[in-house]
């Protein structure tokens, strides 16, 4: 299982990478998946961290921007540039860029602000094969009327995914290396909400699914989807 998380100097607690990568070591994932947004780009050494901790590391980028247009051209642009494509979701104009756009991996926290997912969307992110995020950060962290209309949010979001069968991911919206949950946790908490626990844990190990298609993609071998070098045009390109 893999968790996407900022690092410094993404956020006012956020944890260096190489934090992140020991907390994720100790409960027991598989991998991180560093998402900083592209204004706050993370330095480290992805290599050297998967030696001393012995989890994979996966380069991300989180695209956050309030223009469309800006929103569209810097996801060409990061498409080369990172393994994973993350686009910041928060109105419904950039909900509906991002599920429309096959070069955007995940859409993070679709209900977040004045964004939200319907059946046209579901349906656009199936097609597209864009990852809804599910973050439950804010179940853990918040309380009250904030954490009531979250699982409220949530549950909307569950019903659109599973009605119309759409890609998704699970986090717990990790910056600080205290934000991060024990996978049992992140699977039993939601359940009290009526989520499937192993439907969590689908969601958790999709991140790593997600970077490994990719990585992949970028092989001499592949052409496109389903189509492989054979070793004729290997000798003959």
């Amino acid at each position: 299982m893999y968790e996407g998380v900022h690092a410094h100097p993404d956020g006012e607690h956020a944890a260096t990478v190489a934090r992140h990568a020991l907390t994720a070591s100790e409960l027991g994932y598989d991998g991180v998946v560093v998402r900083n947004h592209g204004d706050a780009p993370a330095e480290y050494d992805a290599e050297a961290v998967r030696d001393e901790y012995d989890v994979d590391v996966v380069d991300a980028v989180e695209v956050r921007t309030d223009d469309r247009s800006q929103a569209a051209s810097l996801v060409k642009r990061f498409r080369d540039e990172y393994t994973l494509v993350c686009v910041h979701g928060q109105s419904p104009s950039l909900n509906r860029l991002a599920v429309e756009t096959v070069e955007v991996d995940v859409l993070a926290h679709p209900m977040r602000g004045d964004g939200d997912v319907n059946h046209v969307l579901a349906r656009a992110a199936r097609e597209n094969g864009v990852r809804l995020e599910f973050d439950l950060g804010p179940v853990f962290r918040e309380t009250g009327g904030t954490r009531v209309r979250a699982i409220q949010r949530l549950r909307k979001l569950h019903d659109m995914v599973t009605q119309y069968d759409a890609p998704y991911v699970v986090t717990a919206g990790v910056e600080s290396h205290l934000d991060w949950r024990h996978p049992r946790d992140l699977a039993a908490v939601p359940a009290t909400f009526g989520f499937d626990p192993e439907w969590v844990r689908d969601g958790l190990r999709e991140w790593g699914r997600l970077a490994a298609r990719n990585r992949d993609r970028v092989g001499d071998s592949f052409i496109e989807p389903g189509v492989r070098r054979g070793r004729y045009e290997e000798d003959h390109r």
